[in-house]
Formats: structure tokens, C-alpha cells, sequence
């Protein structure tokens, strides 16, 4: 692949662009005093030119044939937004210090996701890197970033940036969020990068002036397909394909989260998404570092997971919604949208000893049958939560857990995404159970864009059958309203959260083995015509057993399941006064056939002492 973008070394900068559809191109150089000169034409619709000197802080723009100025479309920053110049960037001048860091594996990771314009008070990088002894405290080792590459405005979720190579600017500098990167490092903490490769937004999308990197034959519900399967897509590919690995070069990143890849559309012999995991593969093992890539679909489909062998694209995990799905709507009953396809505890029953809920049975919500079985799948390949950005912010009112269920309800979730058997995510504030929503919130320029995304947003609630207006996406104050409110970490039942997640974080990451355990080394029990659930695991080196009350109200429990021979010990009880529960008492479980009384939401796990 021809090295893209404005590369700039000690003593020249190198600029290369792919633009097939200018005949010419010319490069507009600096600010004041600008000078202006042609590109040199290459084969395959290449543009280059080199400039004896390092141009690292100058700005600069392509010049069309028509005379219209452009951003670079590999460009690195956009100090002044979508519209204007871009930025060379001098890479090699940041000191990294996270030499020895190698990684982690993808089965170890405790993530927790979070949006930079509102995770910390200051909004930006710097805010997030502060907040890292935090999230050290908490557990977690791994942090997702939302989406980073320049959008327009200065707030949004990020999903409608159209620089894919750029930091945004509003967030700090390219050197920010290497900052960040290395200082997480430095304690353990993996970053994860959230990225769009299914479309670009619509405001200040250039791209396609300088080549067909958009299609019509396929539609996204967010804007135009991108072209990876038709005439010229060779080089768009690469485009995407150097977009990745530039984040794990030039900013160590660990792993990327691809947003939304059932509507990347590619009907090629090799897939897209199969290429790119080569691609990665190959640069992991050349530099020694564990990168992988986690996809969010929307297909229940193993041939995202699948190794090659099996005609899979062999990416390293996928999220999972129906673990989501099920337990939402168990806890807050919720029965509108794609949450009429859940509701039995039996689902979520077969989700803990399968993967996938849907695996080709027919889905009432997408009226047919729907997804594969996941049960040959390593439970290690999903991604599960409990909330999350889409989850949460495409609700009208952004309202998290907190405002939905009771503290009893929320500490049982916390519990069951925490000892289940996939990657618990966790999403920001969750842990100290935040009181403020996470809204939909942009700050476009075109005021018919605007208008636009009002009106999107209200159509997308008509299923749900919420009632009232939704707070505008285009104001100020629907963006402050979803900060973190950080001084609630102390408050009397929130610390008690936090220390709750807390517990059964650090109960995960020294119980490794429970987590070594197979589909088929699960056995999930919904009690009859009861709303409990029993599970046990049972490994070579570790037998737990847990039971979960799934409803508001106190339920009879008879333990008469058979369990390997004790002793056994109780570790985790939500019901205990220290976690602000109803303090009741239950024995171990040597006392068989004997009735319990279960509190709402009650969760108990027991491990079999070596």
C-alpha cells in the first residue's frame, strides 16, 4: 500500500494523496504567505509531492481543478474544524515511555466505555487522563473510547466525524491523546478505539470530490455506503486499511471497535473485514504487541468470530445485545421496539450457555427467523453489558438504569454481567450509579442538517411510544445535561455501588478460572413457575454456584439441585448490609432440600473451597 497523509521527517515532509477523479491537483502551503504548487501525477490516481523542509505545524489545503479548497482527506488535525486547512503533524517528536507494554488478551479485559466530552469536568483528553486512578481503583483494564476522528462542531457522539485520520479538536491535540494512551499503559490499562467504517457524516465530507470512495448501490441509515467492493475499491480499501493501522502505530492503541459492520457491504471473495484482521494480525506479530479488533453487529452471525477454516473473518469478539436485551427487559418489563423479541428468563438462560438468544428462531420484532447458534464460539468472543451509549442515549430522555429499576435491581445486573462467562463492559458512571442521562447531542453547522437530525430522532422513537418532546440534539445545554456528576461517587448508596463493582471486579480478576469455563461447563436452571435462576460452573479448578431472584418481590427458594460435595463458601451476597442490602442470611450450601427466602433482586454466589 502507497503511504497516505502529510508525513513530515527531519528534513522533508512528504505528502501523498489518492484523488483518481482530479485530472490535476495542487497544494496550498501555510497561512500567511501561503505558496502554492502542483501535485506530481502518479499511476492509480496518486498525488505527491515533497518539500525539502520538516512543515510540522503548518497548515495546509488541496486546491480542486474547479478552484475549490479542500481539507487532506488523510488528514492528521483540523485545528479549526471540518471545513478549514489541515495541520501537518510531526509524529516522532512525542517520547514514549510504554515500551515493555505488550498488551492483553481479549478474555482478560474488564472494559469500560466512555465519551470524552462528558466523561470529566474539562471534556477533553486531558480530563480522561486524569480520571485514570480512578478507573485503575475500579479494576478496570481497559478503556473504549467513543469515537475520536474530527466531526463537525465541538460536541457530539462522534459518529458523524469525516476525518478518519484526524483527533478531533475539541478533545486536544493529537499529543493529548497519546498522552493518554501511554499514561494508561503505564498502569495496565488497555485502549480500545471506537471507529466508523460503515459511512463518514454528511458535513464536511469531501471525500468524494477527490475519488469514488462512496457508493449507491447500498444504503446505511446514517448516509452513503462506502465503496469496498466496486470499481476502485482496491484503493478505498487501503485507505481503511492504513486508517487502522495508523492508530496502533503512531498512537499504540490496542484494539479497535468497529461500529455498525453489518452495514459495511462487501459481496467480494474476501471481505473487508476479513482483510483488515490480516492485516492486524500481521502487524501484531511484527511489533509484539496484542491488537485485535472487536465488531458491534447487529447480525447474530459467527462468521464475524468464526477463524478462517470455518468461513469466518475471524475477528477477535463481537458485542452480544441479546445479553442486554434479556436482562433489560426482565428488570424494568419493557416491552416496545426490538424489546418485544425479549422478556422469558428462559432467554437469558440460553444466553448464559450459548451466546446468542436468537439462533435462527423467528424474531417477532424483524418479523423472520433470525441468527446462528453460537455455541461452538469461545464465551471470551463477546462483549456483553448491562448499558451502554446506544442503549442509553437512544432512549428519548437518555435515562440510565438508575432512573429505570430500583438499587436492588442494579446491584443483581452488576452481578450478572460481572460472573458471567463473555467481556463485561461497563459503561461510564455505572459503577457509582449516575443519575444523569446520556442524550443524543450534536452542533452542526447547516442549519437543514439540524433540522434533519430533530426530525430522525423523533421518527426513532415512534416504536417505543415514549410520550413528550425530546431534549434538542443542537443544544448546549442537552450536552452539559449529560456530564458525570462526580461528587455523587460519595454520596452514602452510591459509594456503596462503587464499592459493590468494586468487589465483584476484583472477585472476577483473582477467580480466573471461573472464567475458563465453556458453554458446555455451564448449567443455567430457571426454577419452575419461579422468576430464579440457578447457575452452576464447574471446571477442573473452580465449582461456583449462584442464584439470582429476577423479580421485585421476596420468592421462595427450595436448593435442591444437585452440586458436587462441599464445603463450599458463600463469597458474594448482595443482600449484606455493607451493600446497602436487606441483610439476610443464608447458610451454605451443605443444608439441602431447604426453603429460602430470596429478597428482591437478592444475587448469592458460592465458591467450592480447594
Amino acid at each position: 500500500m502507497k503511504k497516505i497523509g502529510a508525513w513530515a521527517d527531519t528534513n522533508a515532509t512528504q505528502f501523498r494523496i489518492w484523488a483518481p477523479c482530479c485530472p490535476e491537483l495542487k497544494i496550498k502551503i501555510g497561512s500567511t504567505n501561503p505558496r502554492i504548487s502542483s501535485m506530481h501525477k502518479k499511476e492509480n490516481g496518486y498525488f505527491e509531492l515533497e518539500v525539502a523542509e520538516n512543515l510540522a505545524s503548518q497548515e495546509y489545503s488541496f486546491i480542486l481543478p474547479n478552484g475549490d479548497e479542500r481539507p487532506d482527506p488523510t488528514s492528521f488535525f483540523q485545528p479549526r474544524g471540518v471545513h478549514n486547512p489541515s495541520q501537518v503533524i510531526d509524529h516522532q517528536t512525542f517520547s514514549w515511555t510504554d515500551k515493555e507494554w505488550k498488551g492483553l488478551h481479549p478474555k482478560d479485559l474488564i472494559i469500560y466505555e466512555l465519551h470524552v466530552g462528558t466523561f470529566s469536568p474539562s471534556g477533553n483528553l486531558a480530563g480522561v487522563q486524569e480520571k485514570i486512578s480512578h478507573l485503575k481503583d475500579l479494576g478496570i483494564n481497559a478503556i473504549e473510547l467513543m469515537p475520536l476522528s474530527q466531526f463537525p462542531g465541538s460536541r457530539n457522539w462522534g459518529y458523524d466525524g469525516v476525518h478518519p485520520f484526524s483527533v478531533q479538536n475539541s478533545y486536544g491535540s493529537v499529543n493529548d491523546l497519546k498522552k493518554l494512551v501511554d499514561a494508561c499503559h503505564h498502569v495496565g490499562i488497555a485502549v480500545i478505539l471506537d471507529l466508523v467504517y460503515n459511512h463518514l457524516g454528511p458535513e464536511g465530507n469531501y471525500l468524494g470530490q477527490f475519488g469514488p470512495y462512496f457508493t449507491d448501490r447500498y444504503k446505511t441509515p446514517w448516509g452513503w455506503a462506502i465503496n469496498y467492493d466496486g470499481p476502485r475499491s482496491d484503493e478505498v480499501r487501503a485507505y481503511f486499511f492504513q486508517n487502522a493501522l495508523y492508530w496502533f502505530e503512531q498512537f499504540h492503541i490496542d484494539a479497535l471497535r468497529l461500529d455498525a459492520i453489518h452495514t459495511i457491504f462487501d459481496f467480494g471473495a474476501k471481505h473487508f473485514l476479513q482483510e483488515l484482521q490480516e492485516y492486524v494480525r500481521d502487524f501484531s506479530e511484527k511489533f509484539s504487541r496484542s491488537c485485535f479488533l472487536i465488531a458491534e453487529s447487529d447480525l447474530n452471525d459467527t462468521r464475524i468470530i468464526d477463524p478462517a477454516d470455518r468461513g469466518g473473518y475471524a475477528l477477535d469478539a463481537q458485542w452480544s445485545d441479546d445479553f442486554h436485551h434479556c436482562l433489560h427487559t426482565l428488570v424494568t418489563g419493557e416491552k416496545l421496539g426490538y424489546y418485544e423479541d425479549f422478556g422469558a428468563l428462559t432467554q437469558f438462560a440460553k444466553c448464559l450457555s450459548e451466546g446468542f438468544v436468537y439462533s435462527w428462531e423467528y424474531s417477532p420484532h424483524r418479523k423472520k427467523h433470525f441468527g446462528s447458534s453460537s455455541k461452538h464460539c469461545p464465551s471470551h468472543k463477546f462483549v456483553v453489558c448491562t448499558q451502554n451509549h446506544d442503549q442509553v442515549g437512544n432512549r428519548m430522555l437518555g435515562e440510565r438504569l438508575s432512573s429505570l429499576v430500583s438499587f436492588e435491581a442494579q446491584k443483581m445486573l452488576a452481578a450478572q454481567l460481572l460472573t458471567a462467562p463473555f467481556i463485561p463492559m461497563l459503561f461510564m458512571g455505572e459503577e457509582w450509579a449516575e443519575t444523569a442521562p446520556f442524550l443524543f447531542f450534536v452542533s452542526h453547522q447547516d442549519d437543514n442538517l439540524v433540522q434533519a437530525v430533530r426530525e430522525g430522532r423523533k421518527k426513532e422513537f415512534v416504536a417505543f411510544r415514549w410520550k413528550g418532546e425530546p431534549p434538542d440534539p443542537q443544544s448546549e445545554d442537552t450536552f452539559t445535561t449529560s456530564r458525570l456528576h462526580w461528587e455523587l461517587r460519595t454520596a452514602d448508596r452510591n459509594r456503596a455501588m462503587l464499592d459493590w463493582y468494586k468487589y465483584l471486579i476484583h472477585w472476577r480478576k483473582t477467580n480466573p478460572a471461573v472464567f475458563e469455563a465453556g458453554f458446555s461447563d455451564l448449567r443455567p436452571l430457571v426454577v419452575k413457575e419461579r422468576p430464579i435462576l440457578t447457575l452452576q460452573r464447574q471446571t477442573r479448578n473452580s465449582s461456583v454456584f449462584s442464584v439470582s431472584n429476577f423479580s421485585d418481590s421476596e420468592q421462595e427458594w427450595e436448593m435442591n439441585v444437585e452440586i458436587p460435595a462441599g464445603p463450599w463458601k458463600k463469597i458474594i451476597d448482595s443482600t449484606e448490609s455493607r451493600w446497602h442490602g436487606t441483610n439476610a442470611i443464608f447458610p451454605s450450601l451443605t443444608e439441602q432440600n431447604r426453603v429460602f427466602k430470596l429478597p428482591p433482586f437478592a444475587f448469592i454466589l458460592w465458591q467450592k473451597e480447594s
